[in-house]
């Protein structure tokens, strides 16, 4: 049984699901105030937890926030994912939501701070955007430290980085004290152990997807075992293509100096009218500018000469993928020297195109359309939300979203529990009594209920602080 040195009060801001509540929880701390603007996710959080969240962080008057030791918030990402708009501060919707917990943060003076948002917040406007937060923190009297830690790293099979933040008062000894969690590289990950076999509840493939993974699987197959599959994402798109990537973007020359060159899958282009040569064009090559991308330019050559010394093969194959709309006609092969075999993977479909990963590691969980949920391809299925909780260290929710898309979305919101126990378990100077072997146990907090939170072989580690 852990003895705890002191039972620190928290806040969960942004709470959406509890990620932070959960890892908390698991610790003997105790959630005095939570908001999430979501009146959906407020209902679970309720149900889950017993505390009703507050609504818009924006509209709570700071004296309805009573005292704590410890503010968690996992911030809207969007201002700063490289898959959202990256207006950071500027965004409409989002971007003033970082004044609000600095507000709270020097009004209510936590002695101390968890943040968590993706790791290109670090690097959104080459820096200068999570210097100038830091230094906002700093103001405040804060040491503050960050570091980007991914749930696989820690034995939880999905690879999804994040950038923590952590902060101490500097009056009342900073961080010093502070080691971030050690990744365990003892065990690789399996996402086998976060699966049920065969869940009557999950979704299964539909045609459209099913066929489009058998003529990705025919590709594989006609693929002469001589030739490596490409490390670098297929795009069949640019199989025959030659319009010109170097220089003037096909927008800068104009439709007409364009004509005699070859669009996607190589369709002349002087075929067309003027005003549809574009639209022959792949969608990553109608871009406005003087120039691609260097990164761009790189996979269009890379393509383009994959294809020129595999035609033979590619070229009856070709037809086939056209049926597909163009999200599907891109395929990532992350599955180099193993077996060509995508029925023995997990895939996802995204924007980007078709992945195929090993099943050491479900891909990382977005706040995804129900298309983008990793597929379990031995078993022709999607994975179930149930499922999606394992990985975020949330499989001791007893509620979820029923809507399998609000569960989905909320799942790939949420913060992982676990890492937020390692991090808080160092953070806030807990002694544990409780070798790292054991499985975890600790007493139910007062607003948790004692039957929710089996582990389902999960390893906690708790460092000791001197």
């Amino acid at each position: 049984m852990i003895k705890w040195a002191k039972r620190s009060t928290f806040v969960d801001l942004f709470a959406g699901l509890g990620g932070f509540h959960v890892g908390l929880a698991r610790l003997g701390h105790e959630c005095v105030f939570a908001s999430e603007i979501d009146p959906h996710l407020q209902a679970i959080y309720e149900k889950n937890f017993g505390i009703r969240p507050a609504g818009d962080i924006r509209r709570v008057g700071i004296n309805e926030i009573p005292p704590h030791d410890l503010l968690c918030a996992g911030f809207p990402c969007q201002p700063y994912s490289k898959a959202g708009s990256q207006r950071g501060a500027d965004c409409p919707k989002w971007g003033d939501l970082f004044e609000y917990v600095l507000r709270i943060i020097k009004a209510r003076r936590p002695r101390f701070i968890i943040l968590e948002n993706v790791p290109n917040l670090g690097k959104h406007k080459d820096g200068a955007t999570w210097t100038a937060m830091r230094s906002e923190l700093e103001r405040l009297d804060l040491d503050v430290d960050e570091r980007v830690l991914s749930p696989h790293q820690f034995g939880i099979p999905q690879i999804r980085e994040r950038m923590y933040i952590v902060g101490g008062r500097s009056r009342e000894g900073g961080i010093g004290h502070f080691s971030w969690p050690v990744p365990d590289r003892k065990d690789t990950p399996d996402v086998r152990t976060v699966l049920d076999k065969r869940p009557s509840e999950a979704r299964p493939l539909s045609n459209q997807v099913r066929r489009c993974l058998e003529v990705w699987q025919e590709f594989l197959d006609r693929s002469p075992r001589s030739v490596e599959l490409p490390s670098f994402p297929i795009w069949t798109m640019e199989f025959g293509a030659t319009y010109p990537i170097e220089g003037p973007t096909p927008f800068s020359l104009g439709p007409r100096r364009i004509m005699k060159y070859r669009g996607s899958h190589g369709v002349p282009l002087r075929e067309f009218a003027p005003d549809e040569r574009f639209l022959m064009l792949p969608s990553h090559a109608r871009q406005w500018g003087s120039e691609f991308p260097r990164w761009k330019i790189q996979f269009i050559r890379q393509n383009r000469e994959f294809y020129a010394r595999n035609r033979k093969w590619i070229d009856p194959w070709l037809p086939k993928i056209l049926e597909f709309p163009a999200s599907l006609q891109k395929f990532e092969w992350n599955c180099k020297g193993e077996e060509r075999d995508i029925w023995k993977y997990v895939v996802q479909i995204r924007a980007s195109g078709v992945r195929v990963k090993r099943p050491t590691t479900a891909p990382s969980l977005i706040a995804m359309t129900t298309t983008q949920v990793p597929i379990i391809a031995w078993e022709k299925r999607y994975m179930t939300p149930r499922e999606c909780s394992r990985l975020q260290s949330l499989e001791g929710l007893q509620h979820l979203p029923e809507v399998p898309t609000r569960a989905y979305k909320a799942l790939g919101n949420a913060v992982n529990s676990r890492i937020v126990s390692l991090i808080a378990g160092s953070l806030c100077q807990l002694e544990s009594s409780l070798d790292d072997s054991h499985r975890f146990e600790s007493e139910p907090s007062r607003n948790l209920q004692p039957n929710n939170w089996s582990q389902r072989g999960l390893q906690v580690h708790i460092y000791r602080v001197g």
